[in-house]
This record gives structure tokens, C-alpha cells and sequence, in this order.
């Protein structure tokens, strides 16, 4: 049973449980709200640096895949969504992202140099500059300190350029180095967001599926529960084991899926589940006995 024949069965126009970032899926939980209101307000106050973290499949792309959708016409985007390397090539991929030409055999310096002049360039034009770098925690310590160096761009009156940072938990903990001191002093706002508790995965569940055509009730409660209990409430963690499972109930012929029916799923090793923190914090406590009491 494929997922197109399961739509057919369900009624649905498309699939409303695909892994892929999608802004007009978004459900707008109590923690997206905030993430995206801080988003906001780093581009209204101007701030020179805003900060997004969360868990892998959290939602972090997708709130910025909306935000894109409401940016005025006097901002110039750039987005890099991983960059990596050394010294000078994060200016190139900065570059590249903003479309601005540039001698790929540049020095450091020439390369800022560049950058300086694109930014006040569109400066004059009544334009800001705003840089998003998606998946930020791979950036070196070296890395985040030349994005840093970045902001010193901007003049005392007003802001040139802006940096929007999403990345997973481990951005926050390079960020409170001590050799960062400085670059966190720059953080004008920053926002983490943490997995769905049990009734929002729920409403979350069902939102997806009205969205789609669907009734929201496909699923049966202690169906849902057993999601939130297996996914630890991370989204894209409940959309594989939500699609999965309807995958396994149309192939069954059942227009309701129930908890054994995801318990099987589970059972027949379909779902693996590297990243839940419930499921990791309780392999630990058996490893070692007391661990969870602690």
C-alpha cells in the first residue's frame, strides 16, 4: 500500500505527514508562536544578531520558510542553510547567498571588504541586509566569531546587517564559551524551542489532518498517546511514525488506527527512533540503575 493509495483511502488531498518543511502545514503551538514573534522582533528592533534553537525535526525551517513569506520588499535575504570551512569561507558562502560577485580567489580581507561594500551600497538604496544561516551548530567557534566581525558593519545609528542564527541545542552551549563572551553580547534576542507536550502533539496531529481534508479523529486517543510517548513530542518524529501508521492501517483496510495498530508498527522495527529524549533518558536509567532519581 503505497502513501498515494493511502490519501485515496483517507479521502485526503495529499499527505498530511511528510518530513519535508512546509510553512502552509505550520501549527502554531505556544513555543512556535514565541519562536516566531522573537523572529519578529529581531527584524523590527533591527538586531544585529537573533538566535533559534531546538531539537532536530523541532520546526525550526519551517518557521523560517514563513518568515520569508512576510518579509517586506527593502530586505535583502540571504540564506545559507550549512555552511562549514574555515577562515574566509563563510564570507563566501554569505556572499553567494546575497548574489553579490566576488573574485573566488580573494583574500580574507578583500572579501569583507566586499561584504562592507554591498551593505552600504544597499544602505543607500533604502535596503537592510539580512543574513539567515540555518543549521548553525556546524559553524566553528572560528566561524561564529567572524560573523561577529560581521557586525561590526553596522554604524552607530543603524543597523546594516542582521544575522539570524537557527541551529540545534548545541548552538546555545558554543554560545556561552567564554571565548564567545563577545559574540553573545551582540545576541539581541534569542528563543528555544522544546518538543510538544502530550496535548499539543494531539491538536497537532489533528490540525495536519484537517488541513489535508481530513476529519482530525483518524486516529484514536491511546493511538495518540502512544505517539507522544515514542516520539517525545518532536515533529518530525510524529509525522514519520503518524505516516507510517496510516500506511499500516490502509493497507489493512481500517479507516481508524489504533494503538495496537502502532504498537505493531513499532513492534516490526518500520520506526526507528535515534532521537527521543524520553526513550534516551530512560536507555540511560537502565544503564545505570538510579540515574533517573538523581
Amino acid at each position: 500500500m503505497s502513501t498515494e493509495l493511502y490519501t485515496e483511502y483517507y479521502g485526503l488531498s495529499e499527505r498530511p505527514f511528510t518530513l519535508l518543511p512546509d510553512p502552509d502545514f505550520l501549527f502554531w503551538s505556544k513555543a512556535h508562536k514565541r519562536a516566531y514573534t522573537v523572529l519578529q522582533y529581531g527584524l523590527i528592533s533591527r538586531a544585529p544578531l537573533t538566535i533559534i534553537t531546538g531539537e532536530v525535526g523541532a520546526g525550526k525551517t519551517t518557521l523560517v520558510q514563513a518568515l520569508l513569506k512576510t518579509l517586506e520588499d527593502n530586505i535583502t535575504i540571504g540564506l545559507i542553510s550549512n555552511a562549514q570551512g574555515g577562515r574566509g569561507e563563510l564570507l563566501r558562502w554569505a556572499l553567494n547567498a546575497l548574489n553579490v560577485p566576488h573574485d573566488v580567489n580573494s583574500d580574507y580581507v578583500a572579501l569583507h571588504q566586499t561584504m562592507e561594500d554591498f551593505a552600504i551600497e544597499e544602505y543607500a538604496a533604502g535596503r537592510r541586509v539580512v543574513l539567515i544561516i540555518d543549521e548553525a551548530q556546524n559553524l566553528s567557534v572560528e566561524g561564529l566569531e567572524e560573523l561577529r566581525m560581521l557586525t561590526n558593519i553596522n554604524s552607530n545609528k543603524d543597523e546594516l546587517l542582521q544575522l539570524i542564527l537557527i541551529g540545534q541545542p548545541e548552538l546555545r552551549e558554543m554560545i556561552q564559551r567564554p571565548s564567545l563572551r563577545q559574540f553573545a553580547q551582540r545576541v539581541a534576542a534569542a528563543y528555544h524551542i522544546k518538543p510538544m507536550d502530550l496535548d499539543t502533539t494531539r491538536e497537532y496531529i489533528r490540525h495536519r489532518l484537517r488541513h489535508v481534508g481530513g476529519t482530525g479523529f483518524e486516529f484514536r486517543p491511546a493511538a495518540l498517546t502512544k505517539i507522544y510517548d515514542e516520539t517525545g513530542g518532536v515533529p518530525r518524529l510524529v509525522n514519520k511514525l503518524c505516516d507510517l501508521s496510516m500506511v499500516y492501517a490502509a493497507g489493512d483496510d481500517k479507516k481508524t488506527i489504533s494503538v495496537e495498530l502502532v504498537a505493531e508498527l513499532i513492534e516490526d522495527q518500520i520506526f526507528v527512533n535515534t532521537d527521543n529524549p524520553a526513550a534516551l533518558l530512560l536507555d540511560d536509567a537502565v544503564d545505570h540503575p538510579g540515574a533517573a532519581a538523581e
